[in-house]
């Protein structure tokens, strides 16, 4: 019987995760795991909303500001190390805390990755280069001329699923439909999924806000700094790409941060179809002032 238990507060971004999280884990006495694939890069900080320092200080955090963003961290990456992560916090705790709205990186840590080939890393600088410049009808077009079996899978607007795609197929000659095992690896925990829910008008405007506030904070000197590694996977990213483009010329800084809100919308559109996979999930709206109670009771789900 498993004794320790993880327990995982998912969600897409601007909900009220990261307040959450740490309030369940005041109450457990115990750490935090980030599920977020770019808050471990010490140099993104705005833009990817890390934990305030008050915040930081109050609980103790792993996998943030852990690489610099010329590091190339996967979701295998995160598997091994949240594993790990887990040993240390059960050494002292039975209850750790999971967050983020990364859902890969949950799923690698909750159930594990298929095993697959390495790819090119060549071929995928090649390939984000093109997608930067020509954005996702080229993108979609490509996989769907070289991986029409992953392209019939509804994921026609999910960049990041279909840049992997891409690469994984020119890298292997192979799609990646075909490592697919549909395994869970068996874990030494329980698992308690938490995702997190707003009314999308009071979503989105809350996405509107804190991009203003990211802009008033200083994101645009952030991602000045930044600049020179514009190239890089990492930095395809939402608050990141679309000051590029100005800082390049492309569009006023106007355009940018509209571009930015509408991005970030979309964005979370996509994780919450993602999250709303998990059948074994308890599903919250993030307004209630009972969340924690209802968190604490709720029964793991083995």
């Amino acid at each position: 019987m498993n004794t320790k238990t993880v327990y995982v507060i998912a969600g897409p971004t601007a909900v009220g995760k990261t307040a959450m999280a740490i309030r369940l884990a005041q109450y457990f006495h115990t750490s935090i795991i980030s599920a977020d694939s770019r808050q471990c890069y010490k140099e993104m900080n705005i833009g990817t909303a890390k934990p305030s320092e008050d915040e930081l200080q109050s609980v103790k955090h792993y996998f943030l500001d852990t690489f610099s963003v010329t590091e190339h961290i996967t979701a295998a990456d995160f598997e091994r190390l949240s594993l790990q992560y887990l040993e240390e916090i059960f050494r002292k705790n039975d209850t750790a805390v999971v967050c983020g709205g990364t859902g890969l990186y949950i799923k690698a840590l909750c159930e594990g990755l298929d095993d697959m080939p390495a790819t090119d890393a060549k071929i995928e600088e090649q390939i984000y280069k093109e997608y930067q410049e020509k954005g996702m009808p080229w993108l979609q077009e490509a996989v769907e001329n070289e991986d029409p079996r992953f392209f019939e899978e509804k994921e026609h607007q999910n960049p990041a699923r279909l840049l992997r795609a891409l690469v994984f197929k020119r890298s292997t000659g192979k799609s990646i439909l075909n490592y697919r095992s549909g395994e869970k690896k068996k874990r030494n925990f329980n698992v308690i999924k938490i995702v997190l829910g707003l009314p999308r008008e009071q979503l989105y405007e809350r996405i509107d806000r804190r991009v203003d506030a990211m802009m008033q904070q200083g994101l645009l000197e952030e991602v000045k700094r930044l600049y020179p590694y514009r190239h890089l996977k990492n930095l395809q990213t939402v608050g990141y790409s679309e000051l590029f483009d100005y800082l390049d010329g492309h569009s006023s800084q106007e355009h940018a941060v509209d571009k930015i809100k509408q991005h970030t919308r979309n964005y979370a559109k996509r994780q919450m179809t993602w999250f709303k996979r998990e059948t074994k999930a308890l599903f919250l709206d993030a307004n209630d002032e009972t969340i924690l109670q209802q968190i604490i009771h709720f029964q793991a789900q083995t």
